[in-house]
């Protein structure tokens, strides 16, 4: 399964809801933009390295960006962007969990409702 970026960013606050949804999935993947929005939102160096040895012990898989992912991302921007909240990280995250056949687990479910072939999860803070 997909993780978004919010369920992790959950879970490392300490949300027990968070932890058991990351407990129960049969795969722990990451698209390497929700990495790059938890390098981000470090707050310090020692936060930082706390998230990345939580990613490491858990042993999240951080999937990278492909041709086929930018592609599927930019043709969801073009057909939603207008009637949706989707910007381009959520554009990308939702691409990276399509092409690579997950269910993308989030608590921003409104945010990505409109692509039909996008498996959601709705996790419930």
């Amino acid at each position: 399964m997909l993780f978004d970026t919010d369920v992790i960013i959950w879970a490392l606050r300490g949300s027990t809801r968070a932890a058991a949804a990351i407990d129960r999935a049969d795969s722990l993947e990451l698209s390497i933009v929700s990495y790059m929005e938890l390098v981000r939102g470090a707050r310090n160096k020692r936060e930082l390295h706390s998230t990345k040895a939580a990613l490491a012990n858990l042993d999240f898989q951080v999937l990278a960006l492909s041709e086929n992912i930018g592609h599927r991302a930019s043709i969801y921007l073009e057909e939603y962007a207008l009637k949706s909240n989707i910007g381009i990280p959520d554009a990308l995250i939702a691409a990276t969990a399509v092409e690579n056949g997950q269910p993308l687990c989030t608590a921003n479910a409104k945010d990505y409702r409109s692509i039909t072939e996008l498996e959601l999860k709705v996790f419930r803070p």
